[in-house]
């Protein structure tokens, strides 16, 4: 049998250091939900089907799952959070740590992120 295409996705890698990108700008360093709706497809390239509305959630694209895995996911090693570089603020967003920082200005050198 014929193995399917593969669906280019972003990673939640690529998602979470947009949300490092995005929060090093804001004065608390803070990037709200909202904000990072609006923004991350600014900073991270999204596929087509990253940007087609979920089959699971009306109204949401496919790529803001990811926003939601970096939480959800918190315990995995690589995780932003597990790793200290991102802290969840509850019903707000996420907080750029001081680790945080240090790996935005090292930028993407995981060998899952794609170049922007």
């Amino acid at each position: 049998m014929a193995r399917k295409p593969r669906i280019d996705r972003v990673s939640e890698a690529d998602v979470a250091f947009g949300v490092l990108v995005i929060a090093a700008f804001q004065p608390n360093g803070v990037a709200s939900f909202r904000r990072l709706r609006r923004e991350i497809p600014i900073h991270v390239r999204l596929s087509d089907f990253d940007m087609a509305e979920s089959v699971m959630r009306e109204g949401e694209e496919n790529w803001m799952q990811k926003l939601r895995n970096i939480k959800a996911n918190a315990r995995v090693p690589g995780n932003f959070i597990h790793e200290g570089y991102l802290e969840h603020v509850p019903y707000v967003g996420y907080r750029i740590t001081p680790l945080g920082r240090d790996r935005r200005m090292r930028g993407r050198l995981d060998r899952t992120a794609r170049p922007a």
